[in-house]
């Protein structure tokens, strides 16, 4: 009588711990289109970073129409960020945050505090929708330095804004980040308007000028200006005359 054939599950080697370790790597990955101007990019970016998940990098060429639309501020992108886990993919930088708040609960992306948490929500759908003058009169450009900018005049609006936002912030729950000693989403949210902050020389009280300087020595911030610095193109109608 012959052997039994072993069953399929049976036969199958079992995985190295190298290749357990790649698969895992590989349930992930973001979308991304320029790091020197795309402050979407880094929301997303910095979100999935802080959730501590393990996630590959897909660049959108620059010459991809939806992306530069995107850029240039004349069209929201589905395509930029765009998160794929575990075969669900979700888009728009806020539903990425909800997203990974969900599947990483213990990374803490918003506050344990039920009143924290709903002020945190509030200030980053703020963030998500509005600012728009903002964003066309100050565009994120990381290679770029500009002192003394003047600041349009439509735009002090919403930085007085911003300031107020995060001088409460600061103030309510000590820092040295918005809701406390934990990074939160918020922080991923507003981080690209530090950049900004920090690129046009804008005048700031002390509080929010040491919550700049918290953003930018952030590791992952360091990380993400190097690798911008390394872009070899250029996007001319963003790239100011000064």
């Amino acid at each position: 009588m012959p052997a039994p054939k072993p069953s399929a599950k049976a036969a199958a080697p079992a995985k190295a711990p190298a290749a357990r370790k790649k698969a895992a790597a590989a349930v992930a990955s973001l979308t991304l289109s320029s790091k020197n101007y795309s402050s979407w990019s880094l929301r997303g970016w910095l979100l999935a970073r802080f959730a501590g998940l393990a996630f590959d990098e897909v660049m959108v060429s620059p010459d991809d129409a939806d992306a530069r639309k995107e850029l240039l501020l004349l069209a929201p992108s589905i395509r930029v960020p765009c998160l794929t886990h575990e075969g669900i993919k979700v888009w728009n930088t806020l539903a990425i945050a909800h997203y990974l708040d969900e599947v990483r609960p213990e990374a803490g992306l918003l506050p344990a505090d039920r009143v924290a948490r709903a002020h945190c929500r509030s200030v980053c759908g703020e963030m998500n929708s509005g600012f728009a003058n903002l964003r066309s009169a100050l565009p994120m450009n990381l290679k770029a330095r500009h002192p003394g900018y003047k600041i349009w005049a439509g735009a002090q609006p919403d930085i007085d804004r911003i300031v107020e936002i995060w001088t409460e912030c600061l103030a309510t729950y000590g820092g040295p980040w918005l809701f406390g000693k934990h990074r939160t989403m918020a922080d991923a949210m507003f981080a690209p308007v530090a950049t900004r902050f920090f690129t046009y020389d804008v005048k700031l009280n002390k509080p929010c000028i040491t919550y700049c300087q918290t953003v930018m020595a952030m590791p992952e911030m360091q990380e993400w200006i190097a690798a911008a610095r390394l872009e070899p193109d250029d996007i001319e109608e963003l790239d100011m005359d000064f």
